[in-house]
Parts: C-alpha cells; structure tokens; sequence
C-alpha cells in the first residue's frame, strides 16, 4: 500500500494554524536566485531490476578494498573480519536496539556493552570504559575536554604525530571553551618526552601510540614528565589491536585513553560508521562522557545490568553533563565486543604479529629499492613511513592503475614531505601481494624517471 502521510484536508488544517496560504509561501525566505525554476532533469522511471543494475554500476565505480589490494591505513585498517561478527550483530534484536534506554527490557543488549567495555579496559590496561563515541578523533577530543574539567587548568601540549585529522577535531572541540592548544614538532618520526614543554597551566599532554607515523612513542617518559607538574597524560590511538602485542598504556603511565576502535571486527565502510573508545582510571570516572553500563542484582539477588553512569545533557542537567554527545555507536561496539571474544586473548596476540612480521618484511622489501628510503628509525607496527624517489601522489595514482591502494601521501599534512608515503599492512596481506606491491613499485618510479628525463631533454 502507497504510504500518504496527510489528506490534503490535514494539509490545509495545519497551513491554516500555522497561518501561511499554501506550501509556497513555506519558502518565502529562499531568495529566487538561488531557487530552481525547472523540473529536476529525471530519468524515466525504471524498473526495479534495472534500478539495481544501475546502482550496481555506480558502485563499481569506487575504489575499495574489496576490488584492489589496500595498503592504505592512517586510522581506517583493512583487517579480516570473522563472518560470525555480523551473523552475531545483525541479529534482529541487536539490529534494531538504538541504545539501552529502557534498561528493565535491554538485558541483552545491557550485558553485551558491559562485557564491550571489560574487554576494551584488559586491552588498554585502564580500569573503566565507556560505551562509547563517534570515532577515535571525537574521543580524543572529549578526551582533552575530560582532563580540562579534572585538573582546571586551560592547556593541552599535543604531538604533531598525533594523526592531523585527530589534531584537527581536538581544535574544533577546545577551542570555544578556551583550552589552549599547543603542538610539539617530531624529530625523526617520534616525540621525545620534553618536561620543558609541559608546565602547571598544563592539563594534559596528548601522545599517540603507535603515532601517526606508525612509529613507537615513549609513553613512560611522558607520563612522568606530566605527572610531574600534576597534568594527565592522554595517549591516543588508531588501532587497539596492536596492544595485542605491545604493553597497552595503562601500564605505561596513561591517565586517560581515546582509541578507534574501527579494527575491531568493523569493516572500512568508506569511513564510517566508526567507534569512539575512551577508557581511564577508576578515580577519574565521574568526569566521563557519555555512558557506562554496570552491573548489579535485583532484589530476588538475580544478576543484572544496568546505566550506572549517565552524564549527558540528556539525563542531567546542561552545567553539570560532562559532554554534549547525544549518542554512542552500540552497534559497532556490539562488534567489536564480538570480535574480540571470538579472537580471544591468544587471537588478538597472533593477529598482532601477523600484522609486524608482514609489515617488516614489506619494509625490508621496499627498503631495498634504488631511490626508495626509510626516513624514521624508530621502532613500527603496522604502518611506517616511505620516502620514495618521486611524488607520493603520482605514486598512488600510478599504482591505483594497477590494482593498489597504495598509501596515504603526506605531503598534505606536513610541509618537506611531499616525496612520502605511509604504509600499512595488516594479516590480510598476503606474501604475492606484497611482493607484486613492491615490483609495482619499482615500475612505477623507473617510468617516472623516463618522463622527467624526456621533459628534461
């Protein structure tokens, strides 16, 4: 059955009590020149066959991971995904939860975020996390908000190998309340710990590790340069996966942790829907956004969950809510919840090291190319940075014309690197794709040779 909202009699009833003639005069204040005095230029009406047939063409138009092999990564991973995870999530009472407001009727989906949020804190070695925000970029964001409100101070020292998108949406969130943002320059891929840097107006410094570079930080040394003025230290990070492998912040000294939890058993999507992770120490608790699931017994003395903690706008009032976000992201945190217990322990750790051998072994490959370098010394995981013998970004176009997703060129964010590439790898990755990524490579730059050589001539 056609579905017809109104009459035109509740049409004309409700133009009546709002007090305009028609329709029309809805869209008195659009100025006419910019509005549109022709029908819309629509192809006939087509069958619903041919409908999908020319969706499905318009799709093949993307280049994706699915269709060339990815070794794109900066903050959106390409890693295998169990088909279990989305059997499991796309369950229809999973499916059609927006968020656990009625908590009496939401056990299920109130259990499986408490258990979301016990195996984000053992991977991060904090002791509470929330569930959850938009991406890793808003978390660390709110994050900064988080230590501002904890230590009252107006000051937040970041690396400039945080991720440059990161950087950017902790700008957005700072500064309309004042917080004060103040980058350090890398040197050689990392960010040394500098106590000159951090001072008692300081609320936090903000480290990513594995930074944006893929190389390792010493997050120990910075959390002892903070503590030792009294401010927070905020370590962000793109993909959790690697603390399969590495000791995760907790340990290292983190006070608060904003992570993507993207490669957690979510798909790259074309950038989204993402998951926001945020995870801090037990005392710092009351000044987190968003929600935090717990659990409790009823009066029978039953096991049950509940909202312990709800510091929105929309449950508490607007001066004391920690944060305005009006959401979360519990579908992909049901992913991920799902991914990681499938994996378990040992599966994070053998996913982990799939992904640095692969990608050490890629390095060495490339490493060995005439004109290609390795410009960073430190210590990688998955992704590391390529200074190759011509343009990054005719480098990726010339390999896209093979098959590759190649990299993520640089020079847009930072200035002298316009030559650069960074390069992930994950357990997808296979040891041929690898190698015909590298004689591609090769091709790519021996052609480009030519080119400048005849123009020189």
């Amino acid at each position: 059955m056609r579905y017809i909202p109104t009459t035109p009699g509740e049409r004309e009833h409700m133009l009546r009590v709002i007090g305009v003639r028609s329709v029309a005069d809805l869209f008195a204040d659009v100025p006419d020149s910019v509005r549109l005095r022709r029908p819309l230029r629509l192809r006939p009406a087509l069958s619903d066959p041919e409908v999908l047939r020319y969706l499905s063409s318009l799709a093949d138009r993307n280049a994706h991971a699915d269709r060339m092999t990815c070794f794109v990564g900066a903050g959106a991973y390409d890693h295998f995904v169990p088909p279990a995870v989305w059997q499991l999530v796309g369950r229809g009472e999973f499916l059609t939860a927006y968020t656990p407001y009625q908590a009496e009727i939401m056990q299920g989906e109130l259990q499986a975020t408490y258990e979301y949020q016990t195996m984000v804190c053992e991977l991060l070695g904090m002791e509470v996390a929330n569930a959850s925000m938009y991406d890793g970029a808003s978390a660390l964001g709110e994050a900064a908000v988080m230590a501002r409100d904890l230590t009252k101070r107006d000051r937040v020292v970041v690396s400039r190998a945080v991720h440059p998108e990161y950087r950017q949406v902790l700008r957005t969130y700072t500064e309309p309340l004042g917080i004060r943002v103040v980058e350090l320059p890398h040197q050689a891929g990392t960010t040394p710990p500098n106590p000159r840097a951090v001072d008692r107006r300081t609320a936090a410094v903000v480290v990513q590790h594995p930074n944006f570079f893929g190389c390792l930080e010493d997050v120990r040394g910075w959390a002892e340069a903070a503590h030792r003025v009294g401010a927070l230290l905020v370590v962000a990070c793109s993909d959790p996966l690697a603390f399969g492998l590495l000791e995760p912040p907790g340990p290292l000294g983190a006070d608060i942790v904003a992570a993507e939890g993207q490669p957690l058993g979510n798909p790259l999507n074309f950038g989204g829907p993402y998951l926001g992770i945020i995870a801090t120490r037990q005392e710092f608790v009351r000044r987190m956004p968003g929600r935090l699931v717990g659990a409790t017994v009823d009066r029978h003395g039953r096991r049950g969950f509940v909202l312990t903690l709800q510091t929105r706008e929309q449950h508490i009032r607007r001066e004391k809510a920690t944060s305005n976000i009006c959401t979360n992201e519990a579908l992909n945190a049901l992913a991920a919840a799902a991914y990681l217990s499938l994996l378990g322990p040992q599966g994070v750790r053998q996913v982990a090291e799939l992904c640095l051998r692969k990608a050490d072994y890629l390095k060495s490959r490339v490493a060995e190319l005439p004109g290609f370098q390795l410009p960073f010394p430190a210590p990688t995981f998955h992704e590391f940075v390529v200074r190759a013998p011509r343009p990054a970004e005719a480098l990726v176009r010339a390999l896209s014309r093979e098959g590759f997703l190649a990299g993520l060129p640089l020079g847009k964010f930072y200035r002298g690197m316009r030559d650069c590439l960074l390069v992930a790898t994950t357990e997808n990755r296979t040891r041929e794709e690898m190698d015909r990524f590298v004689e591609a490579l090769a091709r790519a730059c021996r052609r480009g040779r030519h080119v400048v050589g005849g123009r020189m001539g």
